[in-house]
């Protein structure tokens, strides 16, 4: 189904018609996301309330909409696992993107907070923290750059690049491999965690 998922009643509705063809609910990630720059005097506020209501009360829909079958399901034997994919904007401040970074600190509160709740319902909660990742988003992050800077594309990339002590994009695949990781049987005692993705850069 493809679904805006800042409309709550048509997130509930593609759910509930995924669960009629596909079954109970076992597994959520929580992945869409976007984020627009600018500085806060220039944030209007249908750019906050865009950032919001795309990043955290997606989430929130998504969540809302899934949970009755997972509980179910966890219910009956077969362990739940809600996954959001957040960003390092979640664990820190970033300049020029304040609507966008607490959105993505909402979603970790968010996870913290259903996972206390969900612990001893056989559900466990995480979430994903990547730092800059090669996505569409760095994708709009380098145009941005290039706009405002005059710097090339691959100027743009490099300055991307280097806030990550690796000195490059982390990869989609690292994050899919951390998210089938917190899905396996094996990190049921993974349960509020939001996991950063960054090669260190929230590390000093």
């Amino acid at each position: 189904h493809t679904v805006d998922i800042t409309d709550y009643q048509a997130v509930h509705t593609a759910m509930q018609s995924a669960q009629e063809r596909l079954g109970p609910i076992h597994i959520l990630i929580n992945n869409a996301g976007q984020v627009s720059s600018q500085p806060f005097e220039k944030t209007d506020l249908d750019l906050w309330q865009s950032m919001i209501s795309i990043n955290l009360s997606g989430t929130y829909n998504c969540t809302h909409a899934a949970l009755p079958s997972m509980l179910q399901a966890a219910a009956m034997g077969t362990p739940g696992r809600i996954i959001q994919i957040a960003s390092t904007a979640g664990l820190q401040g970033y300049a020029y993107v304040s609507a966008y970074a607490a959105a993505k600190h909402g979603v970790i509160g968010l996870t913290r907070s259903l996972a206390l709740e969900l612990a001893r319902k056989n559900i466990t909660v995480n979430a994903i923290c990547p730092g800059y990742t090669e996505t569409s988003i760095v994708e709009s992050a380098v145009a941005n750059i290039m706009t405002k800077t005059g710097k090339t594309a691959a100027q743009a990339l490099e300055a991307l690049a280097n806030r990550n002590p690796q000195k490059k994009l982390v990869l989609p695949e690292e994050i899919a491999q951390s998210v089938i990781w917190l899905c396996n049987s094996n990190s049921s005692s993974v349960n509020g965690q939001a996991i950063a993705i960054d090669g260190g850069e929230l590390a000093g």
